[in-house]
């Protein structure tokens, strides 16, 4: 008995489709929401700040898809583990909320060795974190390896124009000329 042509290939396509269907349901699915919106009030402990910072993290700034905290291997970017103390030697001249600030601002001023230039800046699409948003992700980093010192006062050089003392913060190093950026030093973001 001869099966016809046509009807050999719509079983075909069937088949394959069944199949498809079958691998798609073995899958697991994460359901994706918007981010939510950050409501600040000016009377936002540090406390507070922290939580939102981490949630930011967690969240609308998409931080820890690249980002580890705790891991060890072959890591995408910087593990976050232990990162403030890092943070306040890492570049000379810059505290750790400078260090922080320049990081989420102008991740490619400075590259941890041995990983890839690619964070993008926070502050702008597809993320466009707010300077306050930015300070509770400041203070949420803090809490890793020390304690933070950020409030919704705190000023550094990207939210101010110039440095100004918080937590210990100094005076970050000269702005780059106006014809450019200055040369990165070797090494990478948190």
């Amino acid at each position: 008995m001869r099966i016809p042509h046509s009807i050999r290939i719509s079983a075909l396509v069937l088949a394959t489709t069944g199949f498809y269907a079958y691998v798609g349901q073995l899958v697991p699915q994460k359901e994706v929401q918007p981010p939510q919106e950050t409501t600040l009030g000016g009377n936002a402990s540090t406390a507070d700040m922290v939580k939102i910072g981490r949630g930011i993290m967690e969240g609308k700034g998409l931080c820890l898809t690249c980002h580890t905290i705790g891991k060890t291997g072959a890591l995408r970017f910087p593990d976050l583990a232990g990162v403030d103390v890092r943070a306040k030697s890492r570049v000379p001249g810059l505290s750790d909320v400078e260090y922080f600030a320049q990081s989420l601002y102008e991740p490619t001023a400075y590259v941890v060795e041995g990983f890839p230039p690619a964070m993008p800046p926070m502050n702008q699409p597809p993320f466009s974190l707010t300077d306050q948003e930015i300070l509770c992700v400041i203070a949420a980093l803090q809490t890793l390896g020390g304690t933070p010192t950020v409030t919704l006062e705190t000023k550094h050089h990207y939210n101010s124009g110039t440095a100004a003392p918080a937590g210990g913060a100094t005076a970050p190093a000269a702005a780059p000329a106006p014809g450019g950026p200055a040369s990165p030093p070797k090494g990478k973001q948190p």
